[in-house]
């Protein structure tokens, strides 16, 4: 014998209280909770950034506290005390130069010249060196009228024509932003040249059947098409910019001390501390300076 069960709704007054329990109840087990996500997605981002920390920073940080070892090894090991002054420790240097306004004062100052050198002279090199490289680039009678000055330009011992140069400009200002110009242009005038000769054949056959003027050519096509390249000019240069600028403080002392020429003074006083303090000021300009063009020139490469 079979017996059938068959579902029938209830009645009375605890049909409608059980159906909505019923169904308040498949509602709520079956709502999702959002916040196992997120949390799972916040968790994932904090490892990424935990490694990334650990891949990129964790070997200059290294490399950093073995370099301040070595430091303290050579000032406290191998020189005889009274030979320290020669390098002192860290702390000292941090102590008597870096940390006190009366030191670091003047070589914020200097530090403060030799940047606007270096701006000045950056702009100059820009300028100059990509009218160079585009009139290289309008044809090979000029690339090997003008390739073979620029090269002299690059491998030209730059002490050996200080003298020439504060001959004829003087020992000023002037003298520093030439100098600076000499030692950053070549990467300029490289990078430009080889953006722009790179540009796509189609591209020009393009503006060639479209009439465009060789301003338009220039301005639409072989400009952004050369960019890059060009920033990674500018990139080189900016750390060359720098160290012209110093080398001009070094060698043309007239108006306001650079922190070249400070270096210069320190080192003939032996006055270490100041001398080491002055050294880390200049690297870090240098650091931010070609830090600033690398963020600019991943910036540009990521765009295209």
């Amino acid at each position: 014998m079979t017996t059938t069960i068959s579902a029938t709704p209830a009645s009375g007054p605890m049909a409608g209280t059980t159906a909505s329990d019923t169904s308040s109840c498949v509602t709520t087990s079956a709502a999702p909770t959002s916040s196992g996500p997120d949390r799972a997605s916040t968790s994932e981002r904090s490892r990424r950034w935990i490694r990334s920390i650990v891949r990129y920073g964790l070997p200059p940080a290294l490399s950093f506290a073995l370099a301040i070892g070595l430091w303290y090894c050579v000032s406290y090991l191998i020189l005889n005390p009274t030979r320290r002054f020669l390098l002192p420790p860290p702390h000292e240097v941090l102590t008597n130069s870096l940390l006190d306004p009366d030191h670091v004062g003047p070589m914020l100052d200097a530090l403060w010249v030799t940047a606007k050198v270096s701006v000045v002279g950056f702009v100059f090199a820009a300028l100059i060196g990509v009218a160079v490289g585009v009139v290289m680039s309008r044809g090979s009678f000029f690339e090997r009228a003008i390739y073979p000055w620029a090269v002299v330009l690059q491998v030209i011992p730059v002490l050996a024509i200080v003298p020439l140069i504060g001959l004829w400009f003087g020992y000023g200002m002037v003298a520093r932003t030439i100098v600076c110009v000499i030692i950053a242009i070549f990467p300029i005038i490289a990078n430009t040249h080889f953006g722009l000769i790179s540009v796509d054949r189609g591209s020009h056959e393009l503006f060639t059947l479209s009439k465009a003027s060789t301003a338009q050519r220039l301005a639409k096509l072989e400009f952004p098409s050369a960019l890059p390249s060009m920033m990674t000019g500018f990139r080189t240069a900016s750390g060359l910019v720098v160290v012209g600028a110093i080398i001009g403080d070094m060698f043309f002392a007239k108006g306001e001390p650079g922190i070249g020429t400070l270096l210069d003074i320190y080192r003939a006083r032996l006055q270490s501390d100041d001398l080491i303090a002055a050294i880390v000021l200049a690297s870090l300009f240098g650091i931010v300076v070609f830090g600033i063009f690398s963020v600019l020139n991943a910036f540009v490469h990521r765009r295209r």
